[in-house]
């Protein structure tokens, strides 16, 4: 297998985390910010059918991985399963706000079922993608407060723990990946994972605008106003993809691993704040 950056000391360790279902929650939940709200309402109703599928993408390559990684994708298996069953919940909240959520959850699905249609070193590759793009996401929360200002504790609390745990596993699904692929060229292995992250960027950043679209639509929220407001709150204020770029073109170099950037301590920080009461 190609060598992984993963620190050897690194503990991937689920936390068993639940929110109030039952909370009263305003609808703009995001500091009274309709796009903010509407754009973490639409990952999160991506999350319990993608991670199903990370999972299940994961787990085809773990009969004949090494020990250390098989334990990882056991854990990881754990971790993102708990994030399926909180988000369901989160998202039950969202119908609760008034949004009808039946026409994005069949739009996610048919997404995925696209991916899951494809051979399973391709699905795997896309996992490895996706992966990024959540780790990178996580990265921001944790660093940039501010992204989470006005929210609710609670909710604050589901968005940071899920957070600490896609950091913590960030590496695992680019390990599996090194694992299946352990017989090509490093060459070959950069093709494939390059093609792998431009095809899951043109997938994942179009179902976050179509998805948020479908949201700010039942607000009222259509045509121009939707689009500048959207690109505004990804682009300029708060500009979450703004400050992802760097993190996201990392991926596409020769050398790249997920734990070259140790950003651990962003974990511990967070995990002292999970324990604070509301």
């Amino acid at each position: 297998m190609a060598k992984s950056a993963t620190p050897a000391d690194l503990q991937i360790k689920p936390r068993d985390l639940h929110i109030d279902r039952e909370a009263p929650t305003p609808r703009w939940w995001l500091n009274g910010d309709p796009f903010g709200t509407a754009v973490m309402n639409a990952l999160s109703l991506t999350f319990p059918d993608g991670e199903r599928f990370f999972i299940q993408s994961v787990k085809r390559f773990a009969k004949d991985a090494p020990p250390a990684l098989a334990a990882d994708i056991r854990a990881f298996t754990v971790q993102e399963g708990a994030h399926t069953r909180e988000h369901m919940a989160f998202n039950a909240i969202t119908e609760r706000a008034g949004y009808d959520t039946a026409e994005i959850e069949a739009y996610v699905t048919a997404r995925l079922d696209i991916a899951r249609a494809r051979p399973a070193l391709a699905q795997l590759a896309a996992t490895m993608a996706l992966e990024h793009f959540t780790a990178a996401f996580a990265h921001r929360l944790l660093a940039d407060p501010e992204l989470l200002k006005g929210s609710p504790h609670d909710l604050t609390r589901l968005w940071r723990w899920h957070s600490i745990e896609e950091i913590e596993h960030k590496g695992v699904a680019y390990d599996v990946f090194l694992h299946a692929t352990r017989d090509l060229s490093p060459l070959k292995r950069w093709r494939i994972r390059r093609w792998a992250m431009f095809l899951t960027t043109l997938l994942f950043t179009r179902t976050v605008r179509e998805t948020t679209f479908m949201l700010l639509k039942q607000d009222g929220i259509v045509g121009w106003r939707a689009r500048l407001g959207l690109f505004r709150w990804l682009w300029l204020k708060p500009g979450l993809y703004r400050r992802m770029i760097g993190d996201y073109l990392a991926f596409y170099k020769p050398d790249f691993h997920p734990w070259q950037v140790d950003d651990r301590d962003l974990i511990a920080d967070a995990e002292a704040g999970l324990a604070q009461p509301a």
